[in-house]
């Protein structure tokens, strides 16, 4: 259902909290290196073509020039995900930041914040809980979860500081 690209096998660290993520969403997914200036073919037949292979969403991370998720957009149906790594050739991040986020109009790419990977996969798995019940289901749960544990700190808190 999602697809999980990169630029280059340095960007993996960063791209497998979407993995994570969604594999913990019990969402199927499929990971590869497509990168947009060495390999420019593989780029455009992935791209063409992954919506006839059951992808519905694609992430795609880039850092540097971060050419990959506009170029993807450009010529797949699909919903996009960018997300901004920070390189080694990277500018703090920002080159990656504007590269991915100001995309011409026409060609929309949704971006989340530099390195943040598993906002892609969250981002990704509430696009299609829009259309699978049970996806919502569990994304309905990661949130209360969430909320149960900032509860759960603020009342620790609360009581550690009686104790003082």
């Amino acid at each position: 259902m999602v697809s999980i690209i990169m630029g280059s096998d340095s960007d993996l660290p960063v791209m497998q909290q979407a993995a994570d993520f969604l594999q913990e969403m019990q969402i199927p997914i499929e990971m590869t290196i497509v990168s947009a200036h060495r390999t420019p073919e593989r780029l455009f037949d992935f791209a063409r073509k992954a919506h006839e292979q059951g992808v519905q969403v694609i992430i795609a991370g880039a850092g540097g020039a971060a050419h990959l998720p506009g170029m993807v957009a450009s010529l797949s149906p699909l919903p996009v995900i960018g997300v901004p790594i920070k390189s080694s050739n990277s500018i703090d991040g920002w080159d990656s930041v504007l590269s991915i986020l100001q995309m011409p109009n026409g060609v929309p790419v949704a971006t989340v914040a530099l390195n943040a990977a598993k906002n892609a996969g969250i981002l990704a798995a509430q696009m299609l809980g829009i259309a699978h019940p049970a996806i919502q289901q569990r994304i309905l749960a990661y949130k209360a979860s969430m909320r149960d544990e900032v509860l759960r700190k603020a009342e620790k808190m609360k009581n550690d500081r009686r104790v003082s």
